[in-house]
């Protein structure tokens, strides 16, 4: 008897200034955990994460990209052979918040300039920061229909609010693109 699942390997960059909350989303998704104290990620660090959909195994592999321009230079390396992006900003409403989303673009162009057309997700994080009916969202939704993301959510790695629907949609999108290779 013959198994006919197969198995999907896919590398996810995670891309974002510093301290947008990247490193802690991954470990919200992987590991269900969150780490009160920031910690800067240095180059690049590589998370690992298992699914499996229709019995077909998934083996992710997250790149959180270091935000800093210090490590600018590294970037080109680390996006080689993606196959999705998460673009990271923080929704506060501070001057950093404000900066991080004013970097998507340039994130958006580094994604398209090393990894092609891939599927991108846009993660506003820090959603437990905020108030949310205080929330104004129109330069979100004019970079949505600019850039053509597959998803944006408001995300909290704190509390974990909209992390898994976010990581899931990513996901399942990368499945079915690549399953439907595999059956041709």
């Amino acid at each position: 008897m013959t198994d006919n699942k197969d198995k999907f390997v896919f590398k996810i960059v995670v891309v974002g200034d510093s301290a947008v909350g990247k490193t802690s989303l991954i470990m919200k998704f992987t590991q269900g955990t969150f780490q009160e104290n920031y910690i800067q990620t240095i180059g690049a660090q590589l998370s690992s994460f298992e699914d499996e959909i229709n019995g077909d195994k998934i083996e992710l592999f997250f790149w959180d990209i270091a935000g800093q321009d210090t490590f600018h230079f590294l970037r080109p390396a680390f996006y080689q052979g993606s196959r999705a992006a998460i673009v990271v900003y923080s929704i506060e409403d501070s001057s950093h918040g404000k900066k991080s989303f004013e970097h998507v673009d340039e994130w958006y162009e580094d994604i398209k300039l090393y990894c092609g057309d891939v599927p991108i997700i846009l993660l506003g994080n820090k959603v437990d920061l905020i108030d949310k009916k205080k929330l104004k969202e129109k330069k979100v939704l004019k970079i949505l229909k600019k850039y053509g993301f597959i998803g944006y959510y408001k995300t909290s790695a704190k509390t974990g609010e909209d992390v898994i629907k976010a990581f899931q949609t990513l996901i399942k999108e990368l499945y079915h693109k690549y399953k439907g290779l595999s059956a041709q």
